[in-house]
């Protein structure tokens, strides 16, 4: 009752804690979702001979076999810092956005493959209205999954995990390509079913050049700068904080470090100075959910 807002070094650690055990929960669920999708169209490929479906399933289960590293870094994620790791394994995340990439590239180089070899041996796809259904379950199977990462993702600020969110999404889309490229068998137009094939290999390339700039943005530490606007503004108003010298923000996982150096009044005794420090640290986890840590340092001013 008397001291309501603490943000010790344990209580970091148990939202942390907290947030890979969601984002392991959101894995294994979108895991299963996906899983049983791919598998479901899988069998209908065998039926139609569709090339578009067959890109479709393919980018399917690459986007299901990328919970499976992301699984792996929630996990290690978990774990304590040790005297080699000292800043814990909270970059286990950016590691797995690296394999996510890799099986998104991957997924563009087959399907682009077998549409082009359809082009040149054409072979116009069977049973159009089990095409048509395939695809509107891929559509339906991938929504699902996607708006789950994504909700999942931003509330406990896993870039990766609504990376692969949208990624799920953009698959959606790709399902009602093949719908689309049925539609134009049925139509007379047979080159219709790889064309859609190529298309949906564009629509992996822009997936693959979003997510490696996320990737690449988290390994570089870049950050929001609204984030370090939100930040500074909270240093500026801490009572007995003249002016911010320094201020570094970083993602690890989905956490958020700090570094900050602020000036005070020279005359303050070392415990006024150490007070003004915790309170600045204190308004920054307000004022940052997901900050996990934050050094202060303080310094006189004209010193």
């Amino acid at each position: 009752m008397v001291r309501p807002h603490r943000h010790d070094a344990a209580e970091s650690v148990d939202a942390a804690l907290e947030g890979s055990a969601e984002g392991i929960r959101a894995v294994k669920l979108s895991l299963a979702g996906l899983g049983l999708t791919a598998i479901a169209q899988a069998s209908l490929v065998l039926l139609t001979g569709s090339v578009a479906l067959l890109a479709d399933t393919i980018h399917n289960f690459s986007d299901a076999l990328t919970a499976v590293p992301l699984w792996a870094a929630f996990v290690l994620a978990r774990r304590p810092a040790t005297r080699r790791y000292t800043y814990g394994y909270g970059r286990a995340e950016d590691l797995a956005g690296i394999f996510i990439v890799a099986m998104i590239a991957l997924s563009a180089v087959v399907a682009g493959y077998e549409s082009i070899r359809r082009l040149v041996d054409p072979r116009p796809p069977e049973h159009l209205a089990v095409l048509i259904i395939a695809g509107l379950v891929g559509f339906a199977g991938n929504e699902l999954v996607a708006a789950y990462r994504i909700r999942v993702g931003r509330r406990i600020g896993s870039a990766a995990l609504v990376a692969d969110g949208l990624h799920a999404r953009a698959d959606g889309f790709t399902s009602l390509a093949v719908v689309l490229g049925a539609i134009g068998v049925l139509a007379g137009f047979p080159l219709a079913d790889p064309l859609v094939g190529l298309g949906i290999t564009v629509a992996i390339l822009v997936v693959l050049k979003s997510a490696w700039t996320d990737v690449y943005r988290r390994l570089m530490d870049a950050i929001d700068p609204e984030l370090l606007v939100t930040a500074e503004t909270t240093l500026r108003g801490t009572p007995g904080v003249t002016a911010i010298e320094d201020l570094r923000l970083r993602w690890t996982g989905h956490r958020i470090r700090a570094e900050t150096s602020v000036v005070v009044d020279p005359s303050l005794t070392l415990a006024d100075a150490h007070a003004i420090a915790h309170d600045a640290h204190h308004r920054l986890s307000h004022s940052l959910p997901k900050l996990h840590s934050a050094t202060v340092h303080v310094s006189p001013a004209g010193g």
